[in-house]
């Protein structure tokens, strides 16, 4: 199922939705029409869990064809918010998880060139969340090197304390797509929140695909693109810490909670490791892509002086 958080006219409050057949059905009008009090929110349906999603998906089955007007709008009608507008803490990011990544990040970054022996762990705060669509802030005062990194997310479903590699995939609820935007001249003393937490630092989206929709999160296409010209590309086959055992290693300290957000690393092609050296400039557009989950799409421009 494509789950997705959207509007239908710029005043709107966001609504949850699912995307079907050319159309974004209202999870809450729905459950009207079935007689189900469906939850209205993304966080609230992956609080309620596998039931929920079951039951969603009976009720579009069942009502597929005669559907009452004002149930579903077409895709195009409407504004995609991010999938969860506002988690309820940080975002983890993962650094260093694709080997060519690390190599370059050696050359041009002053990071090691060892592999990394367990995951190297960062955190975006909400605030850095925005949707397809809005704008990657440029300040000029605070950076002049804005960089790009495509990656899969994954939305943590049950809440996991300690959890083993072999049962950590089932504390997954699904996919979406993020951007690590990194504004590489803001490091502090090797610390990165600063450079990678910034508002609207944290494109995500369009939508979050739920794990039983994903044959397999380790062999997706990766991909982005600035002003239409290809940047990365990659396959998350070669995730160096994949996602059971990122999820066992933040889950060994960290609780792990439902719509917990884990950004699993970018692979080569960032800006920063291009000879010569390219970055992010008001007027570009980058898109992001995984296969089977969507594109997100910003365009970055200036603000301050």
């Amino acid at each position: 199922m494509k789950l997705v958080t959207y509007r239908a006219a710029a005043a709107a409050e966001g609504r949850l939705g699912v995307v079907w057949g050319g159309l974004v059905i209202d999870v809450e009008r729905l459950g009207d029409v079935v007689g189900e009090e469906f939850p209205t929110s993304m966080l609230d349906l992956i609080d309620q869990g596998p039931d929920a999603l079951a039951a969603l998906a009976r009720a579009i089955a069942d009502t597929d064809g005669k559907r009452p007007t004002g149930i579903a709008v077409p895709v195009e009608n409407v504004k995609m918010l991010a999938p969860i507008p506002r988690p309820r803490k940080n975002i983890f990011g993962i650094g260093l998880n694709y080997v060519e990544h690390v190599a370059e990040s050696a050359r041009s970054l002053d990071t090691s060139k060892e592999l990394p022996d367990k995951p190297v762990v960062f955190s975006k705060p909400p605030t850095a969340v925005i949707a397809d669509g809005e704008p990657i802030q440029h300040n000029a005062a605070m950076t002049q090197q804005l960089d790009w990194e495509v990656e899969l997310a994954v939305i943590i479903g049950k809440r996991a304390t300690r959890i083993g590699k072999e049962d950590a995939m089932s504390h997954v609820f699904g996919y979406s797509v993020i951007n690590d935007v990194s504004a590489r001249d803001n490091r502090r003393a090797g610390q990165w929140i600063f450079s990678k937490g910034q508002d609207s630092y944290a494109p995500f989206g369009p939508a979050i695909v739920t794990a039983d929709e994903i044959i397999d999160p380790h062999n997706l296409v990766l991909w982005l693109k600035k002003n239409g010209e290809e940047k990365q590309r990659s396959n998350t086959k070669f995730l160096l810490f994949d996602i059971p055992t990122l999820i066992a290693d933040l889950s060994s300290g960290m609780t792990l909670e439902p719509g917990d957000i884990i950004a699993t690393g970018t692979p080569s092609g960032v800006g920063a490791g291009r000879d010569p050296q390219e970055f992010m400039w008001p007027g570009d557009v980058v898109e992001c892509g995984v296969d089977g989950i969507g594109v997100l799409r910003n365009p970055v421009v200036k603000i301050g002086d």
